[in-house]
């Protein structure tokens, strides 16, 4: 495989809860940023052309990611809305007090903890991974897509970014990479929603957060499936009642924006 199995802080039980929010609100603000909900909107809209769906069951949710705004926008062109499930392995707290008590519709954050690699303990739906597949060592990678073919569960993983970067040109230009991710966290952090104070506190006084951010988004892109190892972690579980995709994703203006597996029950 050409991924590399690097630590990501965020991956790290011990690490603090409310550093790892402040984390995850930057990644929201990414994908508002590079408008992944228009690509997330369109791969839905042609999942639900072959496989009907009336609910979402997003994994790895974070803090919610793109995901609401995505189903809010499918939302308002259809007459029986789409009803989204967020779940995390490590569920936070004031996470679902806000969406859970905010004002989206057909929203609901799962209080207990949800493991990707047991689909059959799932709400039955679409079972969705977004920019949170590149998270699993390859065992618990297979382990996802063997319980969503074996359950016979449509799954759809997008990762906006891919892992096309020699190796050594990826390590030759850590230091410059890191920078430009540490800068960018600065600039990002005033359209965070709500801002708190501990992302200002940890984000310029004492700037723990950037420092971690700059890290965990350097490893993602090392840490992402190339097509050729998603097909690896496939080669030996495919059957004949289940068909799997691996395409890049595309904006509505044809620009590429990271890739999808889809993996559908025929």
């Amino acid at each position: 495989m050409k991924r590399i199995e690097l630590f990501e802080f965020e991956d790290f039980i011990w690490f603090p809860e409310v550093i790892r929010t402040c984390m995850t609100n930057l990644i929201v603000v990414l994908h508002k940023i590079l408008n992944t909900s228009e690509v997330l909107v369109g791969l839905l809209e042609n999942v639900q052309k072959h496989h009907e769906f009336s609910k979402v069951i997003d994994l790895g949710s974070g803090s919610g990611g793109a995901m609401p705004e995505v189903i809010k926008l499918i939302n308002e062109k259809k007459d029986e809305p789409i009803q989204l499930i967020l779940t995390d392995l490590y569920p936070n707290s004031k996470c679902i007090h806000k969406i859970n008590n905010g004002s989206l519709k057909n929203v609901v954050y799962k209080e207990t903890s949800i493991n990707a690699t047991n689909l059959d303990k799932t709400p039955k739906g679409l079972k969705t991974m977004v920019n949170s597949f590149h998270h699993m060592p390859p065992a618990q990678a297979k382990k996802i897509l063997k319980s969503a073919q074996e359950n016979k569960e449509p799954i759809l993983i997008y990762e906006m970014g891919e892992n096309f970067v020699p190796t050594l040109i990826w390590w030759l230009f850590l230091p410059v990479s890191l920078l430009i991710l540490f800068v960018m966290s600065l600039f990002m952090t005033p359209f965070v929603r709500p801002l708190t104070w501990q992302q200002i506190v940890f984000t310029y006084f004492i700037p723990i957060i950037p420092i971690c951010y700059a890290w965990d988004g350097q490893a993602s892109t090392m840490r992402t499936y190339t097509f050729k190892d998603v097909g690896y972690l496939l080669q030996d579980i495919e059957d004949e009642d289940y068909t799997w995709k691996i395409e890049s994703a595309k904006k509505k203006n044809g620009k590429k924006l990271g890739y999808y597996i889809l993996g559908l029950p025929k």
